[in-house]
């Protein structure tokens, strides 16, 4: 190559290649299919190639620009080729690191850069610290730096010609280039690659910056614009069709709104407490009462032989907005955001309105900052009361997400207490946050390592806090007037070849009122949306609301 910039478009060309050849080799090789994972290689590899060659033509746009307003004479003087050096080890380094940050969130995540990534940039100071204290962080940097440093002085010397593009061939160059990218753009549909009914072969051969500006891109989307719908009276029609099943008369049809009407129960339990506690990332899949063999959850097997054991329960996402979005509101998820964190999310019609208006004092209480995910602006502006871990005193222990669960579970027991001097009915929504990343947890508990334990520990604690909440709230004398709710926000990561992997949204679904209910084992299919219908209907409250969920005890 006799020009100079001719030799740096080869260099980040050859390395970013190579980095994603390796990267994608790695996640065949750790991630892959068990069955025939040979087999898949060749037509990963052909159509990763393919994804990355894409993806390189707008990665290479800035140093296109860059080389176009550098001035010709300046390229041929040292601190223009160290301006230059400087840019294309930013550059490796950049590209390097991503590739890191791609497997430690393929491994977490089973799949590319996708919104989840988007929604971390929302909140960079508590995902910054819990990365940094998640992951080797500062050992990646090292070596990456180290690469950087044997590479740096090759690249000085590439930066060493007399040969230098003029003015006007930069400028031929750099719109032929955008051409270039607005053409691919056009033509070339990237997820129109996918090769395989399984969804972990497809994300292997995907490219990670090009999933990433694809979530961002769809994030905030007119959803009549991109979104198949039908007439909406049709619609209509046969969503009051299905929802009638579940009982209720409609109030309000001739405004096509799904209001219902249900009649106060004289058998139902009464007007007793509630209290949802919603465990963090607490999938069924290590939970014994479910199956599991681990023995991971002793506390809330024990539990569950007390109280109605929802069998077959499931989340409505893989996020803890997701859960409660469905747990509150008894609302489906829609495409892109939450309810929790869109625009016009005040005053809805939610489980907390109604039992407001049963004369219940009503909730939430988060073990981390309530500004995270929106989540206090919601709640406080649908009529609950909000309580974080800033209005916990001198917690045992907190990390980046959130004071310990103990820490959480004992504070909501002090602030029912206080309710139920006041003669207060509540109802309460608590949010753990200890089934995290870090991972990090209170010293000195039998079989929970406070550092290093990973899930398993992470599942362990939250059962052990569960357990210890409730060996507490017996003893208080709120609890027999009490109905409790356990459920998880979500599973513990999406995995499995199906592009939707149910056995990842399968969750723990207990209530527990033993001065109320008799033990059993509820076999029907039940959804966080419907959790809300089904109280109501065990407590008999007479309500009215558009709830998309149905008591499935009915």
């Amino acid at each position: 190559m006799r020009y100079t910039q001719y030799r740096l478009f080869l260099v980040i060309t050859i390395i970013y290649l190579l980095s994603s050849l390796l990267l994608r080799f790695v996640l065949w090789w750790q991630f892959s299919p068990e069955s025939n994972p040979l087999l898949h290689l060749p037509i990963i590899m052909s159509v990763g190639l393919l994804n990355d060659l894409v993806q390189l033509i707008y990665l290479l746009l800035p140093f296109s620009l860059l080389l176009l307003v550098l001035p010709r004479p300046l390229l041929q003087k040292k601190w223009g080729r160290g301006l230059l050096t400087i840019a294309l080890c930013l550059s490796v380094y950049s590209l390097l690191f991503l590739n890191v940050a791609e497997f430690y969130f393929f491994e977490e995540f089973n799949a590319r850069f996708n919104l989840v990534a988007v929604d971390y940039l929302i909140y960079p100071h508590e995902v910054l610290i819990n990365i940094w204290e998640s992951y080797p962080v500062a050992l990646w940097l090292t070596f990456n730096l180290l690469i950087i440093l044997i590479l740096g002085y090759p690249f000085w010397l590439l930066t060493n010609s007399n040969q230098i593009l003029f003015f006007k061939q930069r400028v031929i160059l750099l719109v032929f280039h955008i051409m270039l990218a607005v053409l691919a753009s056009i033509l070339v549909a990237t997820d129109s690659f996918n090769l395989s009914n399984d969804r972990v072969i497809n994300e292997i051969s995907s490219n990670g910056i090009s999933s990433f500006f694809k979530a961002l891109g769809t994030n905030q989307l007119d959803y009549p614009t991109y979104y198949a719908t039908k007439d909406s009276d049709v619609s209509f029609q046969r969503l009051t069709t299905k929802l009638a099943k579940g009982g209720g008369q409609f109030t309000h049809l001739a405004e096509q709104r799904l209001d219902r009407h249900f009649m106060a129960n004289p058998q139902g339990l009464g007007k007793l407490n509630v209290v949802i506690i919603v465990e963090e990332s607490f999938g069924a899949e290590f939970v014994g009462s479910y199956g599991d063999q681990r023995h991971l959850t002793p506390e809330f097997d024990r539990l569950a032989q007390q109280g109605m054991l929802f069998n077959h329960a499931w989340a409505t996402g893989t996020r803890t907005v997701r859960g409660l979005e469905a747990i509150t509101l008894s609302f489906p998820p829609i495409p892109s955001e939450s309810v929790i964190k869109r625009p016009g999310n005040e005053n809805m019609a939610n489980w907390g309105q109604v039992m407001q208006t049963a004369g219940y004092h009503t909730s939430f209480i988060y073990g981390g900052y309530g500004y995270f995910d929106n989540m206090n602006y919601f709640y406080s502006h649908n009529g609950f009361a909000t309580s974080d871990r800033t209005n916990i005193d001198s917690p045992k222990f907190a990390n980046i997400w959130g004071v310990s669960d103990e820490d959480l579970l004992a504070h909501a027991t002090g602030y029912y207490d206080r309710l139920y001097a006041q003669q207060q009915p509540f109802f309460s929504i608590v949010m753990t946050t200890s089934n995290h990343k870090p991972f990090t947890f209170p010293e000195g508990i039998a079989g929970i390592p406070a550092h290093g334990g990973g899930r398993e520990a992470g599942i362990r604690y939250a059962d052990y806090a569960l357990g210890r909440f409730f060996e507490s709230a017996q003893h208080h004398e709120w609890f027999k007037q009490t109905l409790f709710v356990v459920v998880a926000d979500h599973g513990a990561r999406v995995y499995g070849k199906a592009e939707i992997p149910l056995n990842s949204y399968e969750i723990p679904l207990l209530i527990f009122a033993p001065s109320h209910l008799s033990p059993s084992k509820i076999e029907r299919e039940i959804s966080q949306l419907d959790i809300a219908p089904t109280v109501l209907g065990l407590l008999g409250l007479e309500y009215e609301a558009p709830f998309f969920g149905q008591n499935v005890l009915n």
